[in-house]
């Protein structure tokens, strides 16, 4: 039996956390922006830090888990 938790929570948190797709924090001009669909090098950052939180949170607190067969 597979474990897919992992790679369902990482590629939904990856999308949703892509920079400038739903929020970018920071913002060119605010601190949050919505669907500006633009990226700069620190809201990269910021968004890597966020996803590696919550992943971490997911994985290895709550213990996700998605069998298959």
């Amino acid at each position: 039996m597979a474990d897919w938790g992992p790679v369902v929570i990482a590629v939904v948190l990856f999308v949703l956390l892509s920079p400038g797709l739903l929020f970018q924090l920071p913002g060119r001009n605010k601190v949050v922006e919505f669907g500006n669909m633009q990226t700069s090098g620190i809201s990269i950052l910021v968004h890597t830090i966020i996803f590696f939180g919550l992943i971490t949170i997911f994985h290895i607190a709550i213990g996700v888990h998605i069998y298959t067969g």
